[in-house]
């Protein structure tokens, strides 16, 4: 039985890389045909785009269609397989089907696997190259036009500016609350902050600090210039396009940590690009062995039926994700449960056709 685990497994992969080489090829034709207007009249170099945008676009792209072309693969190679009776031949000598399905299983796995590695580390560092590319030449210059923004820096902290100016990282008529418990300790107001490059820290100008003394007296302390260290970046009000596809495992983590010590907005997309890249290499292996299981089957009709439905369930289960996630992204569904739902969700489709559909 190891040559014919090797015979399938080889099979499989080849079908697979084949598959998603051929659709990616397919996507970076259409999407140079829609962006080459972009490209021009932004002056965009041949070499960044080639290098710079479409060598980074194809891991993102491979891996984006990873469980589809893994179940259509899976579909193509068993439906061939049968149409040829080497199934039948295999199970008449006493091969169970779940033994059958053990070196799909090991092929989908090797591919989650490299899904989870390429996810979680080569293609964050890639789409930063990537995305960066487009906010030059395809999305245009962004600038901060938030008004009146909050943003919780610390336990006791709660940050304040009119505006901010992405350009010359300023942040106007800016205050700085410290409050413990219900009772405001110190107010600090300012006419600007602006970032220090060099030093790395924020310059206060023109500020005044009212500090509420324990006897309920009052303290002011004026002042034209404080360089001070804050929770606050000038990347907190970069451009925020896509920017979860750009972070690593670890930097996504500490991402996710920081809006949860704000309190600010927007966690949703974040928690969801974290679940995904342990519930994709999943996603692989249930749609490979639903896969084999639906096109297992010799059919009169040839392996178009077989390929039909492949296409019916995989377009089922992608709508079927999208739904959800959207549903999670407006705050509707836990995260977790929203990224989970359509593997559990296909994980029991894919019993019952184990149990129903004639092997």
């Amino acid at each position: 039985m190891k040559i014919l685990d090797l015979y399938i497994i080889k099979k499989f992969l080849t079908t697979y890389f084949f598959a998603v080489l051929i659709i990616v090829s397919i996507i970076m034709v259409i999407d140079y045909t829609e962006k080459i207007d972009n490209f021009i009249d932004n002056k965009a170099s041949l070499h960044a785009v080639l290098v710079d945008y479409y060598l980074n676009f194809i891991p993102y792209w491979a891996n984006y269609i990873s469980p589809l072309m893994v179940f259509i693969a899976t579909v193509f190679f068993t439906a061939n397989l049968a149409a040829r009776t080497e199934i039948i031949a295999i199970l008449s000598t006493g091969v169970s089907f779940t033994r059958f399905i053990r070196p799909y299983i090991i092929a989908s796995s090797i591919v989650g696997i490299l899904t989870f590695f390429m996810v979680g580390w080569v293609i964050p560092n890639a789409n930063k190259t990537r995305i960066a590319f487009e906010r030059k030449y395809v999305v245009g210059s962004y600038y901060y036009s938030g008004r009146d923004v909050h943003i919780k820096i610390g336990p006791h902290d709660y940050a304040y500016m009119e505006s901010y100016d992405t350009g010359s990282q300023t942040g106007y008529k800016f205050s700085l609350d410290k409050i413990e418990g219900h009772e405001l300790k110190t107010k600090l107001l300012a006419d600007h902050i602006t970032w220090d490059s060099t030093r790395r820290k924020w310059s206060i100008f023109d500020y005044r600090v009212r500090t509420f003394l324990p006897d309920g007296k009052q303290k002011l302390t004026y002042g034209t210039k404080i360089d001070t260290t804050l929770n606050l970046l000038p990347k907190d009000f970069e451009s925020t396009y896509q920017i979860h596809e750009t972070l690593t495992n670890s930097e996504l983590e500490r991402t996710i940590s920081q809006i949860r010590s704000r309190g600010a907005d927007g966690i949703e997309i974040f928690l969801i690009e974290k679940y995904l890249r342990f519930a994709n290499p999943f996603a692989v292996i249930i749609l490979s062995v639903i896969g084999v299981i639906v096109s297992a089957r010799k059919s009169r009709g040839g392996v178009g039926f077989q390929i039909a439905l492949g296409f019916m369930l995989a377009f089922l289960y992608i709508l079927f994700f999208m739904m959800s996630k959207g549903i999670a992204q407006s705050g509707g569904m836990p995260p977790l449960l929203a990224v989970w739902l359509p593997n559990l969700v296909f994980t029991g489709i894919g019993v019952i056709l184990y149990y129903t559909v004639p092997r």
